[in-house]
């Protein structure tokens, strides 16, 4: 039986119980696979998450470990090298790829890649509703992924998601085990939060 770690956000206020227990695991189980309904239950959740004008500006490829491993192991090793050091366990990794321009204009989308950061929140949400945990990864090359998978022009590699099941601390080499058990932090709302104007603290 693994002795999950949980690392649910210490919050002022009252927020969702699903948002409050999401943070980033890099102690991933090697030995137990996503199951197919969940991983299309994590796509049909990003299917529906909002869009300007109804665009649905993404793009998502799954890699499966267990699945398909020769294409996992083409989307691990363009990961960066400190990455690969712990992902490698995780069953499945998503590629977030946002289109760049209006599908029936050649004007571009500004707002493509805010929806696509909507899409791939839904994934989180619905990932750990199902019991699963997420690790959302920009440190790739976007190059390397782009020649790989062949991505068309105009579509913006944004992240690589990890997603699986919690396994245990000792999966993980020391330094990796300390950033796993060390504390969650968020500044505080008043840093990044304002009222009716810039700089205005909220005081309600």
């Amino acid at each position: 039986m693994i002795n999950m770690l949980e690392k649910k956000a210490i919050t002022k206020f009252e927020i969702n119980e699903i948002l409050a227990k999401r943070w980033s695991i890099r102690a991933f189980d090697p030995d137990k696979e996503v199951e197919k309904e969940k991983i299309l239950a994590i796509c049909e959740a990003a299917r529906w998450s909002p869009s300007s004008g109804g665009e649905e500006p993404w793009n998502f490829i799954i890699f499966d470990r267990f699945r398909e491993p020769k294409s996992f192991e083409k989307i691990l090793n363009c990961l960066s090298d400190y990455n690969q050091i712990w992902v490698k366990n995780a069953p499945v990794l998503i590629l977030t790829i946002a289109r760049e321009k209006w599908r029936n204009s050649e004007e571009l989308n500004r707002w493509s890649q805010h929806d696509t950061g909507a899409a791939a929140m839904s994934i989180y949400i619905q990932a750990v509703s199902m019991g699963l945990m997420t690790h959302p990864m920009g440190g790739f090359s976007v190059e390397k992924v782009i020649n790989e998978f062949g991505i068309p022009d105009g579509f913006t590699p944004m992240a690589v998601i990890a997603i699986g099941y919690q396994g245990q601390l000792d999966v993980l080499d020391e330094y990796n085990k300390k950033r796993e058990i060390s504390a969650r932090k968020r500044r505080e709302i008043s840093d990044n939060f304002y009222f009716g104007e810039w700089g205005r603290e909220i005081n309600l």
